[in-house]
């Protein structure tokens, strides 16, 4: 992977978005609906895109709004929409737009007071604190963010009444009902004036972020982190979760570093991407320099993307954490420090995440899910408790609460945040050093991911795969154990190919939201082994990309 010379450096100022022009475009752009890249599509994570682009405009979230409220009336979804945005320049307006078609069609919308922030966790854990309970009027939720994409990204997505991501159905109806209206020039849309809509009785706004935080002592052991008197520090990123670090701090004693308070729509602050672009991305060390630059003042630091629903995790010993060392830590942790939650509740995982999770949860005698990638795999378990954890190697995870009920059906980056100081207070030694012992007692892997330019054509193909593409017994000189297109662990089709063996695996699959198309690869035996596993897979896309189906090297 080719490293940007402004990797981990603060951008130039022509690196900044302009921001009257991203938002002239949001307003003024009409998307061409015969263009497949300016159409509404929900990947894993909703919709997005950029008004540059005439991806991300006004035509296009008054039109999922719509499909929205219809969808919802289908199913006989009565209750109040939770609805939170991010800081990226495009949430406002788009909320606005949302909230526009939302009371138009009189359905009850709760927004943070104030015009504030909200993460997805809050929304996810709000939807189902009012629908504890229930049968009827029940919740669900929309937030308006892309994540960690760049600054002049916008994205949209819906939660039903679950509180995690919607699945493929409910998605599939709203981008197809939203792509129908769009068509037909929105004529359908009903939308009332912004002022009005915000004056309606339906709207209300209330705050999330007390609620939330005088709640989490019921998944994290926040006694112990205040008795310890750790040094704390966290980098918001200029997120959502720059709202909720102070509450914290006052509800619960404790005195967390927060190392940066500034909100810039342009994200100036962020230190450059590998590629070069800004991109609030709490999992790469180039993203979080600067945080990292603090890892020998502070015995844990941590930090959340735009929405808080990922974390990152940096430590004297190791500076930012692999994602996916982390998820083995705080699993190992929470299996032996949550003696309230099912002995039969399972450890989820994504099929691209390291098997040293494999291994932790196999030693422990729990039982592993394996699904695809898409936090949505997770819900149904982490709602009725068939799950403990579910966690992906992107950085996003949950967990039940310390009584072994439903925390949230979303990601949680506050809460993993929260994991990592309550991990090094209860046991002395910070996850860096846990995962070191982890590392002694099963090996040490050797992991990579490697992303690459495909065109949605090329992405279809790929999505194809089956094991007929492999005809080789073995892979980088080791047996072949098995050859998936199916998740292990609830069967679903995993969009790609996985291929593995008693020393390692390959995962290939195209990205949801770009153009791009991903290799995951890990060995447990060194990094020459690794090379070779990543060769033999980029022959295998290489064909797949040529409409071919060709064995393996």
């Amino acid at each position: 992977m080719t490293i940007s010379p402004l990797a981990g450096k603060l951008p130039p100022a022509e690196l900044l978005v302009d921001l009257d022009r991203l938002d002239r475009a949001y307003y003024e752009r009409m998307p061409d609906v015969s263009d497949a890249t300016q159409k509404v599509a929900f990947g894993t994570s909703g919709h997005r895109g950029t008004s540059l682009a005439s991806s991300f405009n006004e035509a296009h979230i008054l039109a999922i709004s719509q499909a929205i409220c219809e969808y919802r009336a289908a199913q006989g979804i009565d209750g109040p929409l939770f609805m939170g945005k991010d800081s990226h320049a495009l949430s406002g307006p788009a909320q606005k737009s949302a909230l526009e078609v939302l009371a138009a069609n009189g359905v009850t919308a709760v927004i943070q007071q104030g015009d504030g922030y909200t993460p997805t966790p809050v929304i996810s854990r709000a939807i189902l604190v009012h629908n504890r309970g229930r049968t009827d009027h029940l919740a669900d939720g929309i937030v308006i963010t892309p994540s960690h994409n760049p600054p002049e990204d916008g994205g949209f997505k819906y939660n039903p009444p679950h509180g995690g991501p919607a699945d493929t159905d409910a998605t599939k109806w709203i981008e197809n009902r939203a792509n129908a209206l769009l068509r037909d020039g929105n004529r359908d849309v009903r939308r009332i004036p912004y002022e009005r809509a915000l004056a309606a009785e339906t709207t209300r706004q209330d705050d999330f972020v007390h609620p939330y935080v005088n709640d989490l002592d019921a998944v994290v052991d926040m006694a112990a982190i205040k008795a310890a008197g750790l040094e704390l520090a966290v980098d918001p990123l200029g997120g959502a979760g720059l709202a909720y670090w102070e509450p914290i701090n006052a509800r619960y004693g404790l005195d967390i570093d927060i190392v940066n308070k500034g909100v810039d729509f342009r994200f100036a602050f962020m230190t450059v991407d590998h590629d070069g672009k800004i991109r609030m991305d709490c999992s790469s060390p180039h993203a979080m320099a600067s945080l990292v630059g603090l890892k020998d003042k502070y015995r844990v630091a941590f930090g959340n993307d735009t929405d808080a629903d990922r974390h990152g995790i940096v430590v004297p010993g190791v500076g930012l954490m692999n994602p996916n060392h982390y998820l083995a830590v705080a699993i190992q942790y929470l299996l032996t420090h949550r003696e309230d939650w099912p002995a039969t509740s399972a450890v989820g995982k994504t099929l691209v995440s390291s098997s040293m999770i494999d291994r932790v949860v196999a030693s422990l005698d729990r039982r592993l899910s394996e699904v695809p990638v898409g936090f949505k795999w997770f819900v149904a378990g982490l709602v009725d408790g068939s799950t403990c954890f579910g966690g992906e190697e992107s950085a996003g995870a949950s967990f039940l609460r310390r009584d072994g009920t439903t925390w949230t059906t979303d990601k949680d980056g506050l809460i993993m945040d929260l994991l990592a100081a309550e991990i090094t207070a209860v046991t002395g030694r910070d996850p860096g050093e846990h995962y070191q012992a982890l590392t002694r007692k099963f090996g040490a892997p050797h992991y990579t991911r490697i992303d690459a330019a495909a065109t949605p054509e090329e992405k279809a193909r790929l999505g194809k795969l089956s094991p007929a593409a492999v005809t080789a017994s073995t892979l980088a000189g080791d047996p072949i154990t098995a050859k998936l297109t199916n998740a292990p662990g609830n069967g679903a089709p995993i969009g790609g190919l996985k291929v593995t063996t008693d020393a390692g695996w390959f995962a290939a699959r195209p990205s949801g939201t770009e153009n791009i198309y991903k290799i995951y690869a890990e060995s447990f035996r060194n990094a020459v082994h690794l090379n070779a596993i990543v060769s033999e897979a980029k022959a295998i896309v290489s064909a797949a990309l040529a409409g071919e189906s060709t064995a393996a090297a």
